[in-house]
């Protein structure tokens, strides 16, 4: 397959992807946000510390989010394999320390 029968479908689905990686980044922004803003009865150094740390995780999954939908797109478009996803462990670490983290907050 060369660049100029390649099915739309690919590409819009890869979009798709990209934009669902873009959303679940502006999700945890707005929680970063809402943690500082919202008065909770926790250590002001918890609520920074996931505050920061799911600002971090969203800027990098939309840093990653770019970089995996540039990758596919040309592997698209030169009939090559999608390179395999590995930004997918990073995001499910993340949401399970802050979960985690929440838990124990709640429980103390």
């Amino acid at each position: 397959m060369t660049g100029g029968d390649v099915d739309p479908r690919y590409s819009l689905a890869n979009e798709r992807t990209f934009l669902a990686w873009i959303r679940t980044s502006l999700g945890m922004l707005a929680v970063s946000a809402g943690l500082v803003a919202v008065d909770l009865p926790w250590p002001a150094f918890a609520e920074r510390g996931l505050a920061v740390l799911l600002a971090a995780a969203a800027a990098a999954a939309a840093v990653i989010a770019w970089d995996r939908w540039r990758k596919v797109e040309a592997a698209i478009l030169d009939g090559r394999p999608a390179p395999p996803p590995r930004a997918h462990a990073v995001l499910a670490v993340v949401v399970g320390v802050v979960s985690l983290a929440v838990i124990v907050l709640v429980l103390t």
